[in-house]
Order: structure tokens, then C-alpha cells, then sequence
């Protein structure tokens, strides 16, 4: 389901709010199914959640894992300022919560692009079935901020994102000193199972308690 129009905002807001948590949707999707099918799922009564809406229903045309060209480059450079404002405007509404920055399939490769680009750092990232965007022999942005937690899955039955990227993002993020865990599912096909959504309440109930997201298995 594709629309038109702003971000979706849901959850709790001022001054019920204790974390906020931005999530990305993947290509040909939008916010609405990201509610229906991940945030449904979770138990998080004291988060922000602010759903970004790509036009066209498309972050950029090319695939996560295409070489970068000077097209895919620039519209990977326009949606990272549409997340960067949807970022900043969140935490301008809420100023002083600690943000977790999420995002599935192509909205999880945004969400580490975003993370490698410098921009202000999230408290913590959970990329969802996430790679970087291109290819190892592209040139392509590394300023991970050191100790971020970063939460990246895979899926080894997934058409989108082989394992071959899931291993590259990852190498990436921990040669860059993130706090990293890297999960990766056996027979897991382009999804959200309930092993991801319970790391991403517990990384959320640790960001709404004022601590440091443990990257530890969710409790």
C-alpha cells in the first residue's frame, strides 16, 4: 500500500513519551504496513514512533546490492535528507529522548547508510534484514560513530539481501567499532520474525528505561 502525504506518527507523545523510535519502511511499502506488520507486534506504551513515507513508495530505484551509480548516488543522497529532517524533527517535538533509528529491507539499508554517512548519530539502530547500499569496490562513507549499539538481522532464505551483504554491512559497522549483534536466521525468507521483534522492544524498553541498549538476547 502506497500513499501520499507526510510521516505517520503513532505511539505516545509529550509528556508520556520516555524514547523515540524513527522506522523506515522498505521499497514498495509504506508507514501503514510497517504499523501492521512490525510496531503491531510490539509492546512499547511509552515510545514516540515517527514512520517516514519515501515518494513513490521507493527510497531509490536501484537494489541495495547494485554497483552505485551516479543516479543511485543521488537519490541515496536525497532520501538521507529526508531521513535526516525526519530524524531532527523528531527530536525537536521531543528534545532530550533517546532514539532509536530502525528500518526494514530498504529502509534498514538507509538506516546504516544513514549511521556511515556522519550525521547525528542515533542512541541505538536496528536494521532489519539491512546491507549497505553498493558494493565493496564502490566508494562509499564509513563514519560509524564508535559504540553506537547497533542491531543488524539477515535472513538466509532472503532474495533481496544475500548473505554476502548482510556479511558486508556487517563488517563495516564492527570494524567500526559499533556495539554490534548480528543476527542471522536459518530459512528466513524477506520478513520479520518474532525473534527480531523481541530484540526491538527489548532494545526499546532499555532506551525508555535510560539505559545503554545491552545488544544482549531479549529478555
Amino acid at each position: 500500500m502506497i500513499q501520499d502525504g507526510g510521516p505517520l506518527r503513532l505511539g505516545s507523545r509529550a509528556p508520556e513519551a520516555k524514547a523515540i523510535c524513527v522506522f523506515v519502511h522498505g521499497r514498495g511499502q509504506s508507514p501503514e504496513e510497517m504499523q501492521s506488520h512490525v510496531l503491531a507486534r510490539l509492546s512499547a506504551p511509552a515510545v514516540a514512533f515517527v514512520l517516514p513515507r519515501a515518494p513513490m513508495g521507493a527510497w531509490w530505484d536501484a537494489r541495495a546490492v547494485d554497483p552505485l551509480t551516479p543516479v543511485a548516488r543521488a537519490q541515496l543522497a536525497t532520501a538521507l535528507d529526508h531521513l535526516a529532517a525526519a530524524v531532527a524533527a523528531a527530536r525537536g517535538e521531543l528534545p532530550g529522548l533517546p532514539l532509536l533509528l530502525a528500518g526494514f529491507s530498504q529502509g534498514a539499508c538507509l538506516a546504516i547508510e544513514y549511521l556511515c554517512a556522519g550525521l547525528p548519530p542515533p542512541q541505538a539502530l536496528a536494521a532489519l534484514t539491512g546491507s549497505r547500499v553498493g558494493v565493496p569496490s564502490d566508494a562509499r562513507a564509513e563514519a560509524v560513530p564508535a559504540d553506537v549499539p547497533v542491531y543488524l538481522t539477515g535472513g538466509d532464505a532472503d532474495p533481496w539481501i544475500p548473505v554476502s551483504a548482510f556479511a558486508d554491512a556487517a563488517q563495516t559497522l564492527g570494524s567500526k567499532g559499533a556495539s554490534l549483534r548480528a543476527d542471522l536466521f536459518p530459512r528466513r525468507g524477506h520478513e520479520v520474525s518474532d525473534a527480531e521483534i523481541a530484540m526491538l522492544g527489548s532494545i526499546l524498553a532499555d532506551l525508555v528505561a535510560g539505559r545503554n541498549p545491552s545488544m544482549e538476547a531479549a529478555r
